[in-house]
This record gives structure tokens, sequence and C-alpha cells, in this order.
């Protein structure tokens, strides 16, 4: 083992081995330890936190979600029930969660059905060289078989992603068949296609045959057919990339549409930032408010209202492309994750899937390689693969390349240990709050669980000043926090050595920069 490498194997390493699930006053997560991290200002920023009424918002119980690549599913041991480690992990995210299966490569994925099926003949989609016929993939009943146990024992559900690149109803239903009677109740909907505002750049369809009509055209043959073989079948779209107006304009169609699919989520996804080599990618910026976010709320929302549907961010993560080192797997991710996880709270999504998955179908969704490696200063530095995975395999980390050696040691990277920290208010009522935070780059969430106990997040995102918080009677749950935005670790602290990280009198709380709280409120 490389000896420069230890310290943050051991950490995270620890920190998934004592990782706890309970919603309230869980084991401590993290390397123990009570030492307090210095802050450049001597006094604290002194300010005021006032709790309102309801906000009638509630959080959905399954709406923590992780994001895989189709691709995935070419090992049939990767989502299976004999995969312990990933399997503890899922748990430790969340009791109840969503994986959404799709990305890019689910365009590329063929049903083999059975051993003498062969793959299909696809040398004139990819006559250009920009996909090599590598990445055509089978998916096999015994993978579906696996996925449902590995379903059952995390006690999450799932979104299916089913080909639109190079689908038909002749080859769809049968895959399709097959995944709705084996999952049964643990399939939430089938999504039809993935990034479909970016089909023509990714060369699956003409640019001047392109748009949100032409899609909807086909998405509609498709489900139609699904539909008619499985009449309980539901469905999601469309799942674009980044341009939210397709959600507005299918809202604008829906009403005239005839032999309506059951549609029961419109989805998109967010990608903070990109690519890798982009110089405004920062862990400052990253810090800042997300505005793209809140306008993809408000848009989503609105179309989602119109439909009578759910809406869902389906994939992101920090950096497009698998992410960027020094940034995407840095705490200052941590943070990220956790305001971006307690934002769409708030606007009223349905749930948030963020991205990752192992090295070889990510890689593959991204062009072959991962760009961002370019960018390092030694690419055989040990790091995730992705950089931005919320979940990590042991045996990924050991150096260079895509693959590395997949074990069954799973390690959550601080991307996780953000939606972790969020996952504390999933099945609460979001209450108002009123928070003047000042010169401090901090933001706070308050919400009553459904005990009735109420609960306050604060997140320091400030890197340089502390802030101190009147709260009376606050008392620490947990601390989510790091020596710094750009260590390569996390710890989410609990009981004693969470509060002996936190400054607290009887009447005020002080958040240290770069860190995040849990506090609990006296009465309900």
């Amino acid at each position: 083992m490389n000896q420069s490498t230890q310290p943050r194997r051991e950490f995270l390493r620890n920190s998934c081995l004592l990782a706890g699930a309970a919603v309230l006053g869980p084991r401590v997560s993290g390397q123990s330890g009570t030492e307090a991290y210095a802050t450049p200002y001597p006094t604290p920023y002194a300010t005021t936190l006032t709790i309102g009424g309801s906000t009638d918002q509630t959080v959905a119980p399954d709406f923590m979600g992780l994001s895989y690549e189709n691709m995935q599913l070419e090992d049939p041991a990767f989502f299976s029930p004999a995969n312990r480690g990933l399997v503890e992990q899922f748990r430790n995210l969340a009791a109840r969660g969503v994986l959404r299966l799709g990305g890019n490569t689910s365009e590329f994925e063929w049903w083999k059905a059975s051993n003498t099926d062969q793959p299909p003949n696809r040398n004139l989609v990819l006559k250009d060289g920009s996909r090599p016929a590598s990445y055509i993939y089978a998916i096999t009943p015994e993978t579906i078989r696996q996925l449902d146990g590995f379903l059952r024992a995390t006690g999450w559900s799932c979104i299916y992603g089913l080909n639109l690149g190079y689908g038909t109803p002749e080859t769809v239903i049968p895959e399709a068949r097959f995944v709705f009677e084996t999952l049964g109740p643990r399939l939430q909907y089938f999504q039809i296609g993935n990034e479909v505002d970016l089909f023509t750049a990714y060369k699956l369809r003409e640019r001047s045959e392109w748009s949100a009509d032409r899609y909807f055209d086909e998405w509609l043959v498709i489900a139609r057919a699904v539909q008619r073989a499985l009449p309980g079948a539901k469905f999601g779209l469309p799942d674009v990339a980044t341009d939210v107006k397709w959600l507005t304009r299918i809202a604008d169609v829906w009403p005239a549409v005839k032999d309506k699919p059951n549609v029961t989520t419109l989805s998109h996804h967010h990608y903070w930032g990109g690519p890798p080599s982009n110089p405004q990618a920062t862990i400052q910026r990253l810090m800042l408010p997300d505005e793209a976010a809140t306008m993809q709320g408000a848009m989503a929302r609105e179309a989602a209202q119109r439909m009578k549907t759910a809406y869902r961010m389906t994939e992101g993560n920090t950096v497009f492309g698998g992410g960027k080192s020094g940034l995407s797997d840095a705490f200052a991710s941590a943070l990220w994750s956790a305001d971006y996880l307690f934002q769409l709270m708030s606007m009223g999504y349905s749930g948030v899937n963020l991205h990752g998955g192992s090295g070889h179908a990510q890689a593959v969704s991204v062009g072959g390689r991962f760009v961002g490696e370019a960018e390092m200063k030694d690419p055989n530095e040990p790091h995730p693969k992705p950089f931005y995975t919320p979940i990590a395999n042991e045996g990924t980390l050991a150096g260079s390349g895509v693959d590395g050696k997949l074990n069954h040691k799973y390690l959550l990277e601080p991307v996780g240990y953000g939606m972790k920290f969020a996952s504390r208010f999933v099945g609460a009522t979001l209450l108002k709050v009123d928070f003047a935070s000042g010169p401090v780059n901090a933001v706070a969430y308050a919400a009553r669980q459904p005990s009735g106990k109420r609960v306050v997040a604060i997140l320091n995102k400030d890197d340089a000043r502390a802030v101190t918080i009147n709260l009376s009677g606050a008392k620490v749950l947990e601390v989510l926090t790091a020596p710094s935005l750009d260590a390569k670790q996390a710890q989410l602290l609990s009981g004693p050595e969470a509060a002996a990280r936190i400054t607290k009198t009887a009447r005020s709380v002080t958040v240290p920069n770069h860190t995040a709280v849990l506090v609990g409120l006296p009465g309900r």
C-alpha cells in the first residue's frame, strides 16, 4: 500500500464501518477525535435565526437516490445481494431510496434473453468512429434477478432506463416485461432515453430533425407500446441534460395527447459546472448559491403542476465529465451536496439522484476516459473513479487507470457524506426560516420530524469565519466537518463527539468555518 494514501483510505474505511442509519442520535460516522479546527477570524459573526410555521412541504420518504450507468448491469455481480459492502453503504445512506439506472450507456445496451441471442448489428450507427463497437453490451435476465435481490436487501426501489437511441417497441418490450415482472413493486417507473436534449451532440440524431416535439413523438411510440403490453407500467420523462424548457413544452402539448401513457414523474439532470479544465470550476465558486438549480426548480415545478406529476432530479453532481480532482472528491463537495439536497427539498422535488459508479461504466459514459485525470498534478495519485462518486470501491483507489480491482469494500466519499447529513430531513415537514448570515457564507434549513421534534441544519460554507446563532436550548445532534474545504476526507460525528466540536451556550450555537451542524430544538 502506498504510504502517502494510507491515511485517507483508513479514514474513509473507518468512517464507513461506523456509519449509522438513524435519523436522530446515530452512532458516530467518521474518525473519532475532538480537536477543534481553527478559524482565521478570532471573533465569530453574531446573528439571529428564527423558526416559523410549516411550509406544508414534506420530504418524500424515498427522497434520497443514487444514479448509475445502465452499463453497470453488464456485471451481474455488482447490483447483487452478495455484494455486501455495496448493500451496506446503500442502507447506511438511507433506509429507503431510489436507484436510478440510465446514463449515456443506456443507449448502447441490448437485451440478451438467452445465451444463443446475438448482438444487433450497429455498424451503421457507429460508423463515424465516435463510439467503438465495444460500447455495445448485453443485459441478461440473470442481471435483473440479481438486481431484484439487491433492491430487496437494501430496501430501495429502482428507476429503470430503456433504450431510445436505437430502441424500437420490438426490442424494448421483452426487456421491459422481464424487468417489470421481476422487480414488481420495487420498480418505480421506466425512463425511455437519457439526456435527449443532447442527442444531436451524442450523434444519436441529426440536428436538422431533432427537437422536443420530435423526441416526444418518438417517446410516445415506445411508451404506448410498453403500456399496452404492460398496463401497470409507469413512466418518467424527458430526462434532459440541461434544457428544462423541454419539460414546459411537453406540458404544453400534454392535454391534447390521446392514449396517454401513465407518466408519474418529470425528470431532468443538473451538474453544477464543468468541464474539469474550466478555470471557473473552483471550490470558492462551488460554495456560492446555485442560481441554475433555482431556475430549473421553478420550471420543473410549473410543468409538473400542469401535468399533475412529481418532478425529480435524476442525474447530477459537481463537475460533469467524471468530476474534477481537488473539488469533486474534496470536503467542499460534501457541503455542496448537503446544501443542494436541502435546496431541492425546499423546492418540492420528490427526490435527487447523484451520479456515480465504477470506473469502466462511468468512463465509457464520458467518452472512454476521465478527462479530469489530465488535470491532476500526479495522475497516479489514488483517487475515486469517477472523482464525484458518492460511493467508491476501495479497489479503484489503488492507482491510476479506469478499472482498478473491484472488491467488496466500499467507501463513502465526501459527496456521499453530504447526502447522509441531508438525509436527516427525510420524511420531515419543512419549516420557515428567517436567517441573516451577514458577511458569512452560511445557510439554514429547519424541519419538524415525524416524531414532532424540530431540527435545524446550519451549513457554514465560509472558509474563514465562524458564525454564532441565537438558538435557545439547542442540542447538537450531528456535525459534518473536515480540516479544510479541500481536504480529501469528511467526518460525520454525533453524540458527545459532535458536541465537543461546537461551542454552545444555553442560548446560542457557534458553527465553525467550513462546517455543517444539525441541532435539535426543545418543544414541538
